[in-house]
Parts: structure tokens; sequence; C-alpha cells
């Protein structure tokens, strides 16, 4: 049983929505664990397959490369899984769906109202982790916004990615709140969608370290 609400040891990073070579090597510099390239085309951040293949190769060992996927193609999910460490699926997925890729993966959840988390971890048990992010009608993720923390329960027994909204200026707080295993920033580290700010970037970093004391 993993408890929430009590930061353990170090939060993870991840920075998302990364385009370009020199935002992955600042990001890394900056103290990135984590590394999120969104494969679906509705994103301002989407890359291609292509593009996927030149970045990946920018980012160093004990760097997890992360692949978000949208209810994508199986093909597209297999040819860009060669280039990735770690799938993140955003859409409607099954379990059965993500399993089938045969490598590791988390699902993203949008915290809408009445979902049961105890029972989205019972249908995602081979899961490593579920990202929670904030919730729009028709908006798979990168809204910027947040949604209330207290609705994660305090004992899940799947760690816990935090995303929606996150910026330098409250993830200490989030962290306070909800003591996630990592935590998930995309537009608030940006000066424009996937073109990432350096400042902004070693800012949060610094934000988090200081929530871990």
């Amino acid at each position: 049983m993993i408890v929430h609400g009590q930061p353990l040891g170090r939060t993870r990073i991840k920075f998302c929505g990364l385009t370009r070579i020199e935002d992955i090597n600042r990001a890394v510099a900056a103290g990135a664990d984590a590394l999120g390239f969104v494969l679906w085309e509705g994103s301002k951040r989407h890359v291609t397959l292509s593009q996927l293949v030149q970045l990946s190769a920018a980012v160093p060992a004990f760097v997890t490369r992360v692949g978000l996927f949208v209810d994508a193609a199986p093909e597209l999910v297999e040819a860009a899984s060669a280039h990735l460490d770690l799938l993140q699926f955003h859409g409607s997925e099954t379990a059965a769906c993500c399993e089938g890729f045969r490598r590791p993966w988390i699902k993203a959840l949008r915290m809408r109202e009445g979902l049961d988390l105890s029972t989205a971890v019972r249908e995602y048990h081979q899961s490593r982790g579920l990202l929670l992010d904030a919730y729009r009608p028709g908006v798979p993720g990168g809204t910027g916004e947040t949604f209330d923390w207290s609705r994660i329960p305090a004992r899940l027994e799947k760690p816990v990615i935090l995303a929606g909204g996150l910026t330098p200026d409250n993830v200490a707080e989030a962290i306070g709140a909800v003591g996630p295993l990592a935590v998930d920033v995309s537009g608030g580290i940006e000066t424009s969608p996937g073109i990432k700010d350096a400042s902004a970037m070693i800012a949060f970093v610094k934000e988090v370290r200081r929530a871990n004391g």
C-alpha cells in the first residue's frame, strides 16, 4: 500500500512536450528525471516519428524517455517504442491494450466528476503508475489547469504521478498536499507550446527540491 500526502525520498520530475534538442539539453542540466514526447497530432507539442528518433537520441543514459499516446494506431506505438523507455497512454485505452505492447507503461487519468481511483487501480494493475491530470471535456491533457488534489485518496496501491497546471509557483504546495512519486509539467515551464524556458525549468526543479527538504 502506498501512502500519499507524505513525500518520501526524492520526488521525480518529468518535463513533457519536448520538441527541441536544445531544450532536452537544458532539461537534463536542470535535473529532470524523465522527458516526455507527445505523439498525438492534436497537440501543439506534437512530434512526428522521425522527430522522435532524433530527439530521443539526444537523451543521455539514466534519463527516462516517455512517449505520450492518445488512442494511437498500434503501428505507431510499436514503431515509437524502439526509441522510448516508458509508454504513457492518455486516451481511452483499456488495460489489455496497454499491456499488449509488452513495454513498461503508465496510464493517465483525467480527474472527471465521479472517477473512482480505486477501481482504476484494479483495472490498470499492471501499470507502473497512474498519472492524474485535470479534466476538461474533449481535451486529453495539457490544459494548464489544476484539479482538487484532496480528491486523491491517501492510500492507493499504485504510485501517483501528479500533473495538471503545475508551475514553479505551486509545485511545492502540490507535493506537500499529495506526496506523489513524481510531478509532470509541460506548459508551466514554457514560453510557448513546445518551447521550454530554461529559467523556469531550473526554478521548477529548485522548488521540488525545496519541498523534499
